[in-house]
């Protein structure tokens, strides 16, 4: 069987459509019409029922989706093994959102400079959910924010930056007293689900400050945004950018939360050499 056959019903149950699945698959909307065709007359059932545009997966659809991943990382396992240790093949890469605009696109610039038959496939997400990606085999390596639990011991993470929680400020803002700024200005606060945001939450119990809450957002990027246009204040990681223009950024009384970058991968992976070299040059753009 193709492997491509199941990426593509993967594909279409993720989108809903086929529209959707031909373009996170860069091909046709027919191209993935014919590959489901292909695929139902191999397995000799009905995979996906129309409803309108919708596409959904059938009953029988979604006992293959069930099994396809671990299906397609066992190809994926054998194409690396017959390439032994040779730099070449998928690397599949989760990374959080900062992560992907400040510090990826040098990376990724490098790895392709250097490897040209290194094929990167990346997936952005949370810290949370792309450690479950990993720990289940779906992704090869991410770059998420440490845990702060016990992490089992099929997985390895490597530290790749340290960031310091940091008051953003709008340029504005006169005072250097971190602790009266939080307690009389406006605060935007740091999803305290997101790992990172536990820490800023960690802060204001240790200080006893109770602040003026008015936003709680996930994305650090829209609160620095939102920091430069008066809308309040906010305790963030001092994340590799870039950074809207009419902030400032003033540091913590000691000891401040650090939030911690690595790169978390399966210790058994069959791509552990190509993790070796993502890490690698991941270590030469943090120097």
């Amino acid at each position: 069987m193709d492997s491509r056959l199941l990426e593509t019903l993967i594909a279409v149950a993720a989108k809903g459509s086929f529209v959707g699945a031909a373009d996170a698959l860069e091909i046709t909307p027919n191209a993935v019409s014919q590959r489901l065709r292909v695929l139902e007359k191999d397995i000799g059932v009905q995979l996906v029922a129309r409803s309108g545009r919708t596409v959904r997966p059938t009953e029988a659809g979604h006992a293959v989706l069930a099994h396809s991943e671990a299906v397609l990382r066992q190809v994926r396992d054998l194409r690396t093994a017959a390439r032994g240790g040779d730099i070449a093949g998928e690397l599949r890469i989760g990374a959080i959102s900062t992560t992907l605009t400040g510090l990826f696109p040098q990376v990724l610039e490098r790895l392709s400079e250097r490897h040209a038959k290194l094929d990167i496939y990346l997936e952005p997400g949370t810290s949370a959910g792309l450690y479950d990606r990993v720990v289940s085999g779906a992704l090869d390596v991410a770059a998420i924010v440490q845990p702060t639990f016990e992490m089992p011991k099929s997985v390895d993470f490597v530290s790749w930056r340290q960031e310091p929680l940091v008051l953003v400020a709008p340029i504005g803002e006169r005072r250097t007293d971190v602790v009266a700024i939080l307690e009389t200005t406006p605060f935007i606060r740091y999803d305290r689900r997101q790992w990172g945001g536990r820490l800023a939450t960690s802060f204001l119990e240790a200080f006893d400050i109770a602040p003026k809450e008015r936003f709680e957002l996930d994305a650090l990027d829209a609160i620095v945004m939102m920091v430069s246009r008066g809308l309040g204040v906010s305790l963030v990681p001092d994340f590799a950018g870039p950074w809207a223009e009419g902030v400032q950024r003033l540091p913590l009384p000691h000891p401040a939360p650090v939030r911690r970058i690595g790169f978390l991968h399966l210790r058994n992976s069959p791509r552990n050499h190509l993790v070796s070299v993502l890490t690698s040059v991941a270590a030469e753009q943090s120097t």
